[in-house]
């Protein structure tokens, strides 16, 4: 397929503006050839427009349908074969390898909600009317689900495909029966044109409404406000940093009628290691430790930020080992490419102020960088008072960076506990000799996180029934969510209670045959 730089607007392929963008290679730190043309608030308007009217015929599809759909734009993704492939990697500085599996996660994604749909389409509850009944007769009521209309979906920066457009936010609001308009992300355009055409050509093939989808391309803010504050948007979807999110957020209550906003803005996924566990094998956590905060440059958002070790006072060898194998590993690690410019200035930005803060102590920092824009991951130091009067330490850091902090007692661990924010995720690393701290230690973490694991590093999502990703603010603005597995279709669909409803006049879900 040959790229435009257009947007695509219900079924066409549209310029806009003649101001435009271009895509920077992160590897080169040089923008791409492509220019991708900023979409108008006219092109917006209609993409709206021709969203709400689709969502008529859209949102009265059958589970089967919709499953079809879904199943049909993960089979057009795939048959982009190595175009997408290499567009995404210029795009992106990811390696190959690295966007071949987040393509199968974003295809797997695409047929669980598929199967998730036709197996139960979150099963109805029937109350059966009792005309016996004193004082007064019961009725016959009928608890079902209705979608919520049309959703904005704003594309995230450090998943190309498995969280942008056509990722956990889009499939999910397909299969709840909604359409969609998605805000692609300036540093992967191409990447989004392509996936795209992918799911223009499932509409045409399953001969759906053109409205169903549209790709909204550009670089101007105007352009987000415009699709948050329409009154035919009915939801967003967002992932992104929490200064962004909270500007969404502020719109979205500026509206006539607010609106569900689910945003994921921000964890540190903080690890706990007990003084048992440590002493276990100090050299062996330390390398599991430091290849988690280093994978994928540290660009994930289960990225371990905050390693909260509890020193035995009797065993001060165990935390030494521990770090010294952590210091040795970081030393070693190469500086890589960040997703975009902009996030490698930030992080850069960030460690150099760890390293003036008073009390906190750089004990590794990686090889020096080839290039000025690539970046080294670094380990820093600090104990409980530092770290709770730093504002700046409890923050999250996009990229391969993790704070210690060094606890003397359990007492210290719980303070740690009692000033997080909200996570996505928490770990604790113990054995069966803990299980008081580990125990009350659970309960603490579980008003914290939105999934707690143990004896495992955070890094990694399971896209399953049985997962949650969301968590207290600002991990997610809605605490009740998740934006992974098949729970997140509930996200974009209401309950609808009928009541006394003749059969030939309910829904099919919600009739007894």
């Amino acid at each position: 397929m040959q790229l435009t730089g257009k947007s695509l607007i219900a079924g066409h392929w549209e310029k806009g503006s003649e101001l435009g963008f271009n895509a920077i290679n992160p590897a080169l730190n040089t923008p791409l050839s492509q220019t991708y043309y900023n979409a108008t608030e006219q092109l917006i308007e209609k993409a709206i427009e021709e969203a709400n009217s689709a969502f008529a015929v859209y949102s009265l599809l059958s589970a089967n349908q919709r499953a079809e759909f879904l199943r049909k734009i993960a089979d057009n993704i795939l048959d982009l074969g190595e175009q997408l492939i290499d567009v995404c990697n210029q795009e992106t500085g990811l390696t190959k390898d690295r966007i071949v599996t987040e393509r199968s996660r974003t295809l797997h994604q695409l047929t669980l909600y598929a199967q998730q749909i036709e197996s139960q389409e979150y099963l109805p509850v029937f109350e059966a009317a009792d005309a016996n009944r004193k004082p007064l007769p019961k009725p016959d009521i009928r608890l079902g689900y209705i979608p919520l209309g049309v959703v904005g979906v704003f594309a995230a920066s450090n998943f190309p495909l498995a969280y942008s457009t056509c990722g956990g936010d889009t499939a999910s609001a397909l299969a709840a029966g909604c359409c969609v308009i998605m805000k692609a992300h300036t540093s992967h355009p191409g990447t989004s044109e392509l996936v795209a055409s992918a799911v223009l050509k499932a509409i045409e093939e399953c001969e759906l409404p053109k409205g169903v989808f549209s790709l909204i391309q550009g670089d101007d803010y105007q352009l987000s406000t415009k699709i948050v504050k329409h009154p035919k948007v009915k939801a967003i979807g967002f992932t992104g940093s929490e200064r962004v999110g909270m500007i969404l957020q502020r719109q979205v209550y500026d509206r006539e009628d607010p609106i569900p906003f689910y945003g994921e803005l921000g964890s540190t996924n903080p690890q706990f290691l007990l003084p048992s566990k440590l002493s276990e094998n100090p050299e062996q956590l330390a390398q599991l430790f430091v290849e988690s905060v280093t994978l994928g440059q540290g660009q994930f958002c289960t990225n371990p930020g905050l390693w909260v070790v509890l020193k035995d006072e009797k065993d001060n060898d165990s935390y030494t080992r521990f770090s010294n194998m952590c210091s040795e590993k970081i030393k070693v690690k190469q500086a890589g490419v960040m997703l975009t410019p902009d996030i490698a200035k930030d992080y850069q930005r960030s460690v150099d102020n760890f390293k003036q803060l008073d009390g906190v102590m750089c004990i590794a920092h990686g090889q020096r960088a080839k290039f000025e824009h690539f970046c080294a991951p670094a380990l820093f130091e600090t104990n409980v008072k530092t770290f709770l009067n730093s504002q700046e330490l409890r923050t999250e850091v996009f990229g391969p960076c993790a704070v210690i902090v060094l606890c003397e007692s359990f007492k210290d661990v719980i303070r740690v506990v009692d000033n997080m924010k909200g996570n996505l995720t928490a770990s604790i690393h113990a054995n069966q000799s803990d299980r008081e701290h580990v125990m009350f230690l659970s309960h603490k973490l579980a008003n914290k996180v939105g999934r707690l694991i143990y004896n495992q590093m955070s890094t990694g999502v399971e896209v399953c029934g049985a997962m949650n990703h969301g968590g207290p603010f600002p991990a997610s603005t809605d605490i009740r969510s998740t934006s992974v597995g098949n729970e997140s279709i509930k996200r974009f669909q209401r309950p609808i209670c009928y009541q006394n409803m003749p059969e030939d006049f309910l829904p099919c879900l919600l009739k007894k045959c």
